[in-house]
């Protein structure tokens, strides 16, 4: 029977344990560059032992970007800089992932910390940007109303996936995931709640997952086949009429087909104050649903905090990996407490430079 500390190997990749850090938006880019505080933030989680660490969402071009802030893979120049990032954490035993992302109608606003003083949006003048998405509906009273992206329009931005999974591959990357989740441009395609296209990427279900489907099969050009290819997908918008966790499991049996890995099982975003029942692991019944009723490898996310809990899940078969964040902020080391909370000790890889503190 898995657990917390047992390998998983997908391709021909394996994670010595199967704890991920899930991407985690740090808003400290300039021209969506990695500096030394990705390097720092991304590797000292791989020194602290978690199996995979995945880069935050990364923009496929400058106008995917939800701040001026946000990392990007949209030229060679990033390529270069994730390099020495995507190094460091393979040396430290750990498989380095990248999200890449498209915020759609959701770009353009101020990082978290600057809305209090400033507001969302971030003006023209003060280096904001026209945002696009399927249909002219904006997120919010507060949010940019975006322009409805032209046929040529989906076709440039599906370009960019494509390039940007050819450049996260030469940064060495060895585990991709689409961001098709939390109200950015991918989600906003196949909800209904912000489609109100009447084309071939509108109305029907087949219709508003086409930028999707069209989108992986594009990025699955240039990814090797070796490794590991998965999409983040919000299970349920939690709202009357919209995306549901029976859509989420037709899109997941399409997108095994496309040839996905593993479905990384989130939900909401794309409404401002959906109704959510908030609470320890609330979101992994959604990986167990997928993972059981589609037939593919899932990532239990969602207030996942102590040992117990995370091999809970593995071993009862809801998820084959579970992606933490805020628990990853607060301690960069939690695999080691975990594995002594599981009585795995001994599966843990302990740096020779920490052994005397470990």
């Amino acid at each position: 029977m898995p657990h917390l500390f047992s390998p998983l190997t997908i391709k021909d990749i394996t994670l010595r344990n199967r704890i991920g850090v899930s991407p985690m938006c740090q808003y400290s880019s300039e021209d969506g560059l990695p500096n030394d505080w990705h390097l720092v933030h991304l590797g000292s989680r791989a020194v602290g032992g978690a199996g995979l660490v995945i880069a935050e969402a990364s923009a496929v071009e400058r106008r995917g970007r939800i701040s001026p802030e946000d990392l990007g893979i949209y030229s060679n120049n990033h390529t270069e800089a994730f390099k020495r990032i995507t190094q460091f954490i393979k040396d430290q035993g750990a498989v380095p992932g990248i999200q890449l992302a498209h915020a759609g109608r959701k770009a353009s606003t101020y990082a978290p910390w600057k809305q209090k003083e400033f507001g969302v949006n971030v003006p023209d003048d003060q280096g904001g940007w026209e945002v696009v998405a399927p249909s002219a509906v904006p997120f919010s009273e507060n949010n940019r109303v975006p322009k409805e992206m032209s046929k040529a329009d989906i076709q440039e931005v599906q370009e960019a996936f494509r390039l940007a999974t050819a450049r996260a591959r030469d940064a060495g990357f060895e585990w991709v995931e689409f961001h098709a989740a939390h109200g950015y441009l991918a989600h906003s395609f196949y909800s209904p709640l912000s489609n109100q296209r009447t084309d071939e990427y509108g109305g029907s279900f087949e219709n508003r997952i086409r930028f999707t489907i069209e989108t992986v099969r594009l990025m699955l050009e240039e990814w090797p086949e070796k490794l590991p290819f998965t999409v983040r997908i919000s299970s349920s918008d939690w709202e009357d009429g919209g995306w549901t966790i029976e859509d989420s499991i037709a899109l997941s049996k399409l997108l095994k087909e496309e040839g996905v890995d593993l479905i990384d099982c989130s939900s909401g975003g794309n409404t401002p104050n959906p109704s959510i029942n908030v609470g320890p692991g609330y979101q992994v019944s959604f990986a167990e649903e997928i993972r059981h009723k589609a037939d593919i490898a899932t990532a239990g996310v969602g207030l996942i905090t102590d040992g117990m809990q995370a091999d809970d899940h593995i071993r009862n078969g809801r998820c084959d990996i579970v992606l933490m964040a805020r628990e990853m902020l607060r301690d960069p080391y939690f695999p080691k407490q975990a594995a002594h909370d599981v009585h795995q000790s001994e599966n843990l890889d302990t740096p020779p430079q920490y052994e005397r503190g470990w």
